[in-house]
């Protein structure tokens, strides 16, 4: 590309760009949030306050796990399990499984053991 038609591309973009700022300049939603941005840094000097301060007593983080672990009992909903891919070596079948209740895995461990049923584990995923 040539120098003049790059110089024309960029003088284009600046244009657009100046008359998107300008209409965003108007926005009366821009403007209240420039007020309230104002008022709130006016207040946190006048408190002595930090960004991460005002942050924290805003959205404080949990103490202790076992908080974390009421506030997460509260809501009803937990983490979820990872997904679990055993491959039996003598017959080829393949059990995908969240949770160790698993009818086939569960006779497979009856049969050869817990240890070896492990040890065929493929792979986890999320």
């Amino acid at each position: 590309m040539s120098l003049l038609n790059e110089y024309m591309q960029m003088e284009q973009q600046l244009k657009e760009l100046q008359a998107n700022l300008d209409k965003l300049q108007n926005d009366k939603r821009l403007q209240s949030e420039l007020e309230f941005k104002e008022k709130l840094e006016s207040l946190m000097k006048e408190y002595g306050k930090s960004a991460a301060e005002v942050i924290a007593l805003l959205d404080p983080k949990p103490a202790t796990s076992g908080a974390k672990a009421a506030s997460t009992a509260s809501t009803g909903t937990r983490r979820k399990r990872k997904l679990k891919i055993y491959k039996n070596p003598n017959t080829g079948e393949v059990v995908e499984t969240r949770g160790g209740n698993q009818k086939t895995l569960k006779a497979w461990k009856d049969e050869f053991g817990s240890d070896t049923v492990e040890s065929w584990l493929v792979r986890v995923e999320d």
